[in-house]
């Protein structure tokens, strides 16, 4: 039977037995359980939006499927694959806040150890050229190593993981659904992640639809905030996907403890130099900066005005601070809080899929 038709009959098993199985809810709670049930059945597609560039990944390499999509989403969320079984990727990738870490500056692991970096949104993975603040990963299915062997965020070694997920009750059975047998390796572990964290693509803000030729989806004060964006901002944070994903200095310390990119380049000029990331989502994933120093929009805009510090690596475009007056200030920040997606933050099928609503 073909993937389509099969999908349809399981949606409308699922929705017989809801109507006739006598659900032990009241009416209006069994309708929202039944709707959340049918949404979760529906696999993302991926799909570049209207404007956008390609994608440096390549879905021709892992199709996304229907299983493969759903073991992605349970091993994303399952705490299986930290060492001690108490931290999973979702527990610093939370979907409320864009898939960050809402409120903590740094992320935290196993042990409740803090990491030193905070925790980025998790969203257009596949436009990234490099993941990671300093660009570790240079590739999306290889982008989970680094925090599953992390000491201080999962502490997991892999041939250790892939013991534990074969000897798993459903792991075998669900790893054959996704690839045709139940053989368990790091490729498809990775590879389902990838079928997961690459459809989580964020492109339904206001400022999207503005861009798409509604001009009602911005106030006046807010058109103003995107004008000072395009004239101070986007030389980095290039449109539409709010990053050029260089690496950069944006000032905030003369001698930056944290090395930056240079961990991986080796080279001096680019010790405090992080990735510039992405805009999207900015109202939801506080505190702000690659060690999470601000908690604020405010104070972020306010950094640039007047708190950016000379360095060697400081990037020349940010010498002697950004010119924005108090006017263009506050329009600038009644932007940036359109480029929030409430509608990705909000699909159920990027929710845990183990969680009762």
């Amino acid at each position: 039977m073909p993937r389509r038709s099969a999908g349809r009959v399981v949606l409308l098993a699922a929705l017989l037995l809801a109507v006739f199985g006598g659900l032990a809810l009241n009416a209006r709670g069994g309708v929202e359980r039944l709707v959340d049930y049918l949404a979760l059945q529906r696999t993302p597609s991926f799909s570049v939006p209207a404007g956008w560039p390609q994608p440096v990944y390549d879905f021709s390499n892992n199709p996304i499927t229907d299983a493969g999509f759903a073991l992605g989403r349970q091993l994303f969320y399952d705490p299986k694959l930290s060492r001690d079984g108490t931290i999973a990727c979702a527990s610093c990738h939370q979907q409320f806040a864009a898939f960050a870490h809402y409120d903590h500056p740094v992320s935290h692991g196993i042990g409740n150890q803090n990491g030193k970096r905070n925790a980025p949104g998790l969203f257009n993975l596949a436009w990234q050229p490099q993941l990671m603040w300093d660009g570790s990963a240079h590739h999306l299915e290889l982008q989970p190593l680094g925090p599953l062997a992390n000491p201080v965020e999962m502490d997991q070694n892999l041939p250790d993981l892939l013991t534990r997920l074969r000897a798993d009750a459903e792991y075998p059975a669900r790893f054959a659904a996704a690839f045709g047998t139940p053989e368990i390796d790091s490729q498809r572990l990775l590879r389902a992640l990838a079928q997961f964290t690459g459809t989580l693509v964020s492109a339904n803000s206001r400022y999207d639809r503005y861009r798409a030729g509604d001009t009602d989806a911005l106030s006046v004060t807010e058109q103003t905030g995107l004008a000072s964006f395009r004239a101070h901002c986007a030389s980095c944070h290039t449109e539409p996907l709010l990053s050029d994903f260089s690496y950069r200095s944006n000032g905030l310390d003369a001698e930056p403890k944290d090395p930056g990119r240079s961990t991986i380049t080796g080279r001096d000029e680019d010790r405090g130099r992080f990735r510039v990331p992405s805009l999207r989502n900015l109202g939801l994933t506080p505190p702000y900066m690659h060690d999470g120093r601000f908690d604020t929009l405010e104070q972020v805009v306010e950094h640039y005005r007047s708190g950016v510090v000379d360095s060697a690596a400081l990037d020349p475009v940010l010498r002697g601070g950004v010119r924005i007056d108090d006017g263009e200030r506050d329009a600038l920040l009644a932007f940036l809080r359109t480029l929030d997606d409430p509608a990705f933050v909000h699909d159920i099928r990027y929710a845990d899929p183990g969680a009762r609503r």
